[in-house]
């Protein structure tokens, strides 16, 4: 199993990292995709990184909800590390109007130049949608049809909204540990989303699947990810797991 998004690197890890890693091992998990939030998010993931060589694998990206006045400075830091070293995708980039709507120009400016970037530098996406649908669609449209690729993180939309975002290009969605949440409604959407158009992530430390849900989430519950989606697709796990392992490997280049 791949963990495509991981905030492993945050100081709720700062004191047993050493063991989330090692359950995560233990669990099945082969890698862990670390998205970027911003300037101050992204020497602590490369220590991380360095730390865990092969297993915790880095994007870089400016958050929507790090967008402000200075925007340009975070662009020209993610735009310096690009030419620096290679990454595993751009992310974590996006629209979120869930917090403040105050700096929506920004953020598509930022979400735009992002999007570029990944296609002068042949690499996936790793996009951010909340309280945005409709913005974001409308913000992606000049990239459509120019080979685009990426994951739409941490889905909890409608049957509409995810077929709209799987046709836009080569897209998966990424499926956290909402979907064992009891009134999220995933458990109806997903019957009719093909299976290998779904990837795993945790968003660790946040959104715990039940049981743990309301605490400290880690990489290891993505097992628990897992037997959901055997419960909504009726097949056998191994089988689920295979085929969203087959789709993080592609979608990210990794063998």
């Amino acid at each position: 199993m791949i963990d495509t998004h991981s905030h492993i690197y945050a100081e709720e890890f700062d004191a047993d990292l050493d063991e989330v890693i090692q359950r995560a091992k233990d669990s099945g998990l082969t890698h862990l995709i670390m998205p970027n939030v911003d300037s101050e998010s992204l020497p602590r993931m490369l220590a991380v990184e360095g730390r865990y060589p092969g297993f915790c694998l880095s994007a870089i990206g400016v958050h929507p909800t790090s967008v402000g006045a200075n925007y340009q400075s975070e662009l020209d830091i993610v735009k310096a590390e690009l030419e620096r070293r290679s990454y595993m995708a751009i992310g974590e980039i996006g629209l979120d109007l869930y917090w403040d709507k105050t700096y929506l120009n920004e953020q598509i400016h930022c979400f735009q130049t992002q999007l570029q970037w990944a296609l002068d530098y042949d690499l996936p996406v790793i996009i951010h949608i909340r309280e945005a649908f409709a913005e974001t669609m409308e913000a992606m449209q000049p990239f459509k049809n120019k080979g685009l690729r990426g994951v739409f993180h941490s889905f909890t939309g409608t049957l509409e909204q995810g077929l709209e975002l799987i046709r836009f290009g080569e897209f998966m969605l990424g499926i956290n540990g909402i979907v064992t949440f009891k009134n999220a409604g995933l458990a109806q959407v997903l019957p009719h989303i093909p299976l290998e158009n779904i990837v795993l992530e945790t968003d660790s430390p946040y959104l715990a699947p039940v049981p743990h849900r309301g605490k400290r989430n880690e990489s290891s519950f993505l097992t628990l990810i897992g037997q959901k989606l055997t419960e909504i697709y009726g097949d056998n796990q191994v089988e689920i797991l295979a085929i969203c392992d087959k789709n993080s490997r592609k979608l990210f280049n990794i063998s």
